[in-house]
């Protein structure tokens, strides 16, 4: 119930909840924003996660620096899929270098 180095916030509107890379812990959390919640909810785990957005079709989209890449979840799935990256560091097309931060139009 605690976070370890947070690295990005969003808000999701829908379920009037925050959505937050724990990055020291592995993780990323849903915080309900209504009075009394003390404790989080994980969404995916076991990612170096520095950074969210999510879409109007409430994809989210995480990026996982430890992997060197960034995959899109669907609500309640696990893995994700694979839209960027994935191949080690590198600039070539296939690669990413560190990925932080995301935006989504």
């Amino acid at each position: 119930n605690q976070l370890e180095r947070p690295t990005d916030v969003l808000i999701d509107k829908e379920t009037d909840s925050l959505i937050i890379c724990d990055k020291e812990n592995r993780r990323v959390s849903r915080w309900s924003r209504r009075s009394g919640t003390t404790q989080g909810e994980i969404l995916i785990g076991g990612i170096q996660c520095w950074g969210l957005a999510m879409e109007e079709q409430r994809y989210l989209y995480v990026a996982d620096a430890g992997k060197r890449e960034v995959r899109r979840y669907q609500s309640g799935e696990k893995n994700g899929t694979l839209v960027a990256g994935g191949n080690r560091h590198g600039a070539g097309l296939s690669q990413l270098n560190f990925p932080t931060y995301l935006f989504v139009d």
